[in-house]
């Protein structure tokens, strides 16, 4: 089942040309994701190829204008094209009233159902969403109001089946290799019982995607990400405006490449660049200079994501001992 993200938008709060505001799809086998909707969403959706997504969750950060005006469109032209029953909708308290506030947005005109889960300040780790072939989870950021950011994380899937060991232990019902594969025991026609661990390999471990801004580095962020196969992370400014960065509760580059390596993920993705920089070349240098594994997310284009157990396992043992830190 394969994974992958779209970026839709990549500036921060000012307009740039050739940047849109902050917004993100990702898709997973038949599911699809939306992070933040920042204005001109839906044409940014258009021009990627996604006409008319079931989207199965919206999740908002904040409600600074950049990440959240572009949900009010995006939910009206849903409505008006009749092409869901339902959808989750992610975000701060008061989401669903500000949402609601709006004409021809409540729930009476809407033509689906709207699941609004709304995270208070204060909160721990939540779970805000699930089914049956992943979870997402939510923690409160560091920024000027507040921000929530996601993990997405596959459920693992069943290890491989060894045939040839199972017909060698006597296994020759098609019905028993289904059984053994989904990790039950069997019992043969002469009362043997071969069990499924003997025949089976170790779950396979599902990707791993973090979505972080706004913020300032945070021991949040840095949990959000831990293990990831691909993180994208603010980026706002470089490091001649680090002084700008913390006044605001951004992140430079260079403080986005730390959080990616303490929390040893594989990928880094950098966003959400100033309107000061035309060309993030300047930012991508700055973040490499510390996690050599990391570009300028480029808005349209498709990244897959794909699993590395060694650097989790790695991120997981980092975590537990201090180390890196």
């Amino acid at each position: 089942m394969q994974t992958d993200i779209i970026p839709l938008g990549t500036a921060s709060a000012v307009p740039v040309r050739d940047r849109h505001f902050s917004a993100l799809v990702l898709r997973h086998g038949g599911h699809t994701l939306l992070f933040d909707c920042g204005e001109g969403t839906q044409f940014q959706m258009v021009r990627a190829g996604l006409v008319s997504p079931r989207l199965d969750a919206i999740f908002i950060s904040h409600f600074h204008g950049d990440h959240f005006y572009g949900l009010p469109g995006l939910l009206a032209t849903m409505s008006m094209l009749r092409f869901q029953d339902g959808v989750t909708i992610v975000g701060p308290k008061g989401l669903a009233a500000a949402l609601e506030a709006l004409p021809g947005l409540d729930r009476d005109w809407l033509t689906f159902d709207v699941d609004f889960v709304e995270l208070e300040e204060g909160c721990g780790p939540v779970k805000v969403f699930e089914t049956e072939s992943y979870v997402v989870t939510a923690r409160p950021l560091e920024h000027t109001l507040f921000t929530l950011g996601f993990r997405f994380e596959a459920k693992p899937r069943p290890g491989t089946l060894d045939v040839e060991a199972a017909r060698a232990l006597g296994v020759s019902d098609y019905a028993h290799f289904r059984r053994l594969k989904a990790g039950h025991d069997v019992t043969l026609p002469d009362g043997r019982v071969v069990a499924s661990g003997e025949v089976v390999g170790p779950p396979l471990t599902g990707p791993v995607f973090a979505y972080v801004t706004d913020t300032r580095p945070c021991e949040a962020g840095r949990l959000l990400a831990r293990g990831a196969d691909l993180l994208y992370h603010e980026a706002t400014f470089g490091e001649d405006r680090r002084a700008r960065a913390l006044e605001t509760m951004h992140t430079t580059a260079r403080e986005a490449a730390e959080v990616a390596r303490e929390a040893g993920v594989r990928r880094l993705l950098l966003g959400h660049f100033s309107a000061r920089y035309e060309d993030p070349a300047q930012l991508v240098a700055e973040a490499r200079a510390v996690f050599e594994n990391t570009e300028a997310a480029q808005e349209l284009r498709r990244y897959v994501l794909r699993t590395g157990r060694r650097h989790r396992a790695a991120a997981e043992a980092r975590d537990e001992t201090g180390g890196d830190r």
